[in-house]
């Protein structure tokens, strides 16, 4: 794969990422607009509610039976002046009641009973002995069962029976004997805690809280509220439909804005609007990674195709051209150029094997197949073995080892250690500085090797990939040092296998290999 056809792909990815999040901030946005009209609809369905059941209330509460004694019935029913004298003492205050419809049930003298009719609720006083009909102005809150006061003109009053609620109603008018009216009352005040009540029922009904006010109006003169620590910038209202109220008379309920009763009912959509949008750039992050690494695939398959040839065509090249020698220029018949040729020919051959060796470890390394054949050694000698062979094979290293002991002992595979620490000081050797560091130390735990140079050709972003089969530092095309990018790999692979670890450290100018063995 391409370098441009990549950037497409990303370009791709990165854009389908950008519109899922765009698409699914919108209908959460829409969803959230959506709940929160419910919300308002909500808002304005409890106060409408609200009123409707108080004033339903309210007409329950001021049905009232009136129940006076039938004309022909030889009970007697007259109140004297001295007992009308103690029902009603001089001074008693009575409150009185607006009426604003009386119905007749049937065609008695009852209209001959008057009811004061008022503008609001107001004290009333009756004096004693005021018997005429124009001096009675009122009688006692209608609030329980109770005794009132029939007046006629140019008669004496009489007492009649005043009884609560639609039930008594519906259950007297089952009696003989019985005259009965039936009264409904109006009220021009509200029981504001009554509302309030009946308010917060319907709220908890339909599962909302929202902070509000509630506002009475009346002629668009403001006569209640019921709280005014209400944050004025995000204030919404709703007026009450109720057909209860009179004309000019108004109630307002005022909210909050309701964005966490929104969230509420947004919830369930913005979490699955969440799992949906993680899933799709999760999956689309794991298809760009995965377009990533076969394009390092790719690319590793390439400068591994390219070192191999450069690395099998030289050693190959060189026997052509010593068996050329041998074959055209009489080198037969000189004994020593034949050595020589033949010499070069079996150096050559020898890196071929080495080479293929290298390779089959590599696919031995990846399967099963690895078996190690544990020892007891000197890790000393085999240490100081591979010095001594570096220093022979490069003048211009200094390589320096320091070991705690003259013996240290590990139960390691001697073949495959060996070829572990080899490949790195190989790596000092070919990427490193000209001054190469070899310690070796053991506790009671593990057996330490940290080999250091001082070359800086490494950087962080190499730091995690060196250990990677086929990996090696891009250089372009360049191949100015010799190998596969398998050597590391393979030290990796093989003190691990042993149960220890290998890290890399770059700091203070120099690039360290720290290796652990476990002792057993």
């Amino acid at each position: 794969m391409t370098t441009k056809n990549y950037l497409w792909i990303l370009y791709a990815i990165t854009a389908t990422i950008v519109i899922t999040i765009g698409v699914q901030v919108y209908w959460n946005y829409t969803n959230y607009e959506l709940n929160k009209q419910r919300v308002t609809n909500e808002i304005q369905l409890s106060i409408d509610n609200a009123l409707e059941e108080y004033y339903a209330e309210i007409a329950k509460s001021s049905f009232f039976t009136i129940i006076k004694p039938d004309t022909s019935s030889k009970a007697d029913t007259t109140v004297k002046n001295s007992n009308l004298s103690n029902l009603l003492k001089k001074g008693t205050q009575f409150e009185s009641m607006k009426i604003s419809s009386l119905k007749f049930e049937s065609q008695t003298n009852i209209d001959s009973m008057i009811l004061s009719v008022k503008e609001e609720m107001n004290k009333t006083l009756l004096s004693a002995g005021k018997t005429l009909l124009d001096s009675v102005s009122g009688f006692t809150q209608l609030s329980d069962n109770t005794i009132g006061y029939h007046v006629e003109k140019g008669k004496q009053g009489e007492v009649v029976q005043i009884l609560k609620g639609k039930k008594v109603y519906d259950s007297i008018t089952k009696l003989k004997r019985l005259n009965t009216i039936m009264i409904s009352m109006d009220r021009n005040t509200l029981e504001y805690a009554q509302v309030d009540s009946l308010l917060k029922i319907q709220f908890e009904q339909k599962n909302i809280s929202p902070n509000y006010n509630i506002k009475h109006f009346k002629s668009d003169s403001l006569v209640y509220s019921l709280n005014s620590d209400l944050n004025s910038e995000e204030l919404m209202s709703v007026s009450s439909k109720s057909t209860y109220l009179k004309p000019k008379e108004l109630v307002v309920l005022e909210f909050e804005n309701p964005l966490k009763d929104a969230l509420k009912l947004s919830f369930t959509g913005i979490l699955i609007s969440f799992f949906l949008a993680a899933a799709i750039i999760s999956c689309l992050f794991y298809l760009l990674n995965i377009i990533r690494n076969q394009k390092q695939v790719a690319e590793v398959k390439n400068d591994l195709i390219s070192n191999i040839t450069h690395e099998f065509k030289t050693p190959i090249s060189t026997i052509g051209v010593a068996l050329e020698g041998l074959k055209n220029f009489n080198a037969l018949d000189d004994k020593v150029k034949t050595l020589n040729y033949l010499s070069i020919s079996n150096d050559q051959l020898e890196k071929l094997n080495v080479m293929v060796e290298k390779l089959l470890e590599t696919a031995t390394l990846d399967s099963d197949n690895l078996e190690l054949h544990k020892e007891h050694i000197n890790m000393v000698e085999i240490i100081q073995q591979l010095v001594e062979k570096h220093d022979l094979r490069n003048e211009g290293k200094k390589i320096n080892f320091h070991n705690a002991n003259d013996t240290i002992s590990a139960n390691v595979d001697t073949f495959h250690i060996e070829n572990a620490i080899n490949n790195i000081i190989d790596n000092a050797i070919k990427y490193g500085g000209e001054k190469i560091t070899i310690e070796l130390k053991q506790n009671s735990f593990a057996t330490a090797i940290s080999i250091a140079d001082n070359g800086n050709s490494l950087k962080n972003i190499n730091k995690d990939k060196i250990f990677e089969k086929f990996y090696r530092v891009p250089k372009g095309n360049t191949h100015d040092v010799k190998g596969f990018g398998i050597g590391l790999y393979y030290s990796k692979k093989i003190i691990e296998n042993h149960g220890g670890t290998i890290q890399l450290n770059l700091d203070n100018q120099l690039t360290t290999f720290k290796i652990s063995l476990p002792n057993e």
